[in-house]
């Protein structure tokens, strides 16, 4: 028997059983979706708990407002949001050369990335969700009977899907789809969050010479660091390394940098990663699909915590329309939400954010101070983010 069209269990549905890479942000609201449609949902993610840290990200639009409305959580990330700040970019002596506003980098809403995961993660595990932590899958394997499953720790298990909503190293799309060579696409940029300790003032500051940034203050606020390099090699698990790497990149910088890399040495939380963009042909492959940054990241880009929640709707609709049949659910996914999701394709952020020309940064901070500029950016930026019809899957909810 074809086991996608085998009778359908008690709630109508088959390929119940769906097993979710990844307790970032876009496996817990597709995992909050599926549930409430009925499937089964388990969640693997490698990190031993919850990454509670991380920089805000935001919201912006009438799609990414309704999205979060329908989830049943719009009150509650308004009541978490830090409510975007305007952030000073500054020359070597501390003098103010424009102010990057809040609406700009905080949208409509703006939360602290760990606040959301936390929220996600405390829905989804009242509803009945299973989180297996500190683990990581190391074979996919479809059969007859669905997709067999190894982990690093855990016993084999089998599910009837398996989601890579993990990242944009997706270690799902790695090994169903192939090297990450093939579909990463390196920008020429890494960034780099560190949480620090020190007094950097109350307000955000940014201060820029070519090709690097750096940019601290606020109220619980890591220090962000983005700047051009070539490919580099090293272990993103390794603080001490990317230490290494960022105070090799911020040598005899000015401003306060030097300060700001001693407050480096001593912290206990580091992030390094490049800023890339992931290209890929299909977002499914037989019983495995992939979600947010594993299928169309860009890192830093703006979009990418929107592209998760609003894909996760998508997706996770199309399944409980199709009845669990996998086959025409994830074309619909793809056919629905591509051409959304091309508002990733373009750009680089470590062009904007670091440029490599003393020109290329005055041009940048001008956009901040015409007003006329900036309003413009502003209304594309919306129009981007509200670029998609979402269909109303509301009536398909079972709990």
């Amino acid at each position: 028997m074809n086991f996608t069209n085998r009778v359908a269990g008690t709630n109508g549905l088959t390929n119940t059983r769906i097993l979710i890479s990844g307790a970032s942000i876009a496996g817990p609201a597709l995992a909050h979706w599926l549930i409430r449609y009925g499937f089964t949902v388990t969640v693997v993610e490698k990190a031993p708990a919850l990454r509670l840290g991380g920089q805000a990200v935001d919201f912006k639009g009438e799609t990414h407002l309704t999205v979060l409305e329908r989830m049943g959580i719009l009150e509650d990330v308004r009541r978490l949001q830090t409510g975007g700040t305007d952030q000073e970019i500054v020359d070597a002596n501390g003098r103010r050369l424009a102010v990057m506003p809040g609406e700009f980098t905080g949208g409509e809403l703006e939360i602290r990335r760990g606040e959301l995961s936390r929220l996600l993660y405390e829905r989804t595990v009242a509803a009945g969700c299973e989180y297996v932590f500190g683990d990581s899958i190391t074979s996919i394997t479809e059969t007859a009977g669905g997709v067999h499953v190894t982990f690093e720790r855990g016993a084999p298990r089998t599910f009837d899907l398996v989601v890579g909503a993990d990242g944009i190293h997706s270690n799902v799309r790695r090994l169903v789809f192939g090297p990450e060579s093939d579909y990463v696409h390196f920008l020429g940029y890494y960034y780099g969050l560190v949480d620090v300790q020190g007094d950097f003032g109350s307000m955000p500051t940014m201060y820029n010479e070519p090709g690097r940034l750096v940019s601290t203050g606020g109220p619980a606020a890591a220090a962000f660091f983005a700047f051009a390099s070539p490919g580099l090699d090293y272990d993103r698990y390794d603080a001490k390394e990317m230490k290494r790497i960022l105070r090799d990149a911020y040598a005899g910088m000015g401003w306060r940098t030097s300060e700001i890399m001693e407050a480096v040495r001593h912290a206990d939380d580091v992030y390094l990663d490049s800023i890339s963009q992931v290209r890929i042909d299909h977002y499914s492959k037989g019983r495995v699909v992939l979600l947010g940054d594993s299928a169309y990241g860009n890192t830093l880009g703006g979009f990418g915590t929107g592209l998760a929640m609003v894909g996760a709707y998508v997706l996770a609709g199309e399944l409980a329309e199709a009845g669990g049949n996998h086959q025409v659910a994830f074309r619909r996914y793809e056919e629905g939400f591509r051409d959304y999701a091309k508002i990733a394709k373009n750009g680089n952020a470590g062009r904007f954010l670091a440029p490599r020309t003393r020109r290329g940064i005055r041009m940048r901070n001008r956009l901040f101070r015409s007003g006329v500029l900036f309003s413009l950016m502003m209304k594309m930026t919306d129009k981007y983010a509200t670029d998609i019809t979402l269909k109303d899957y509301r009536a398909l909810v079972r709990r």
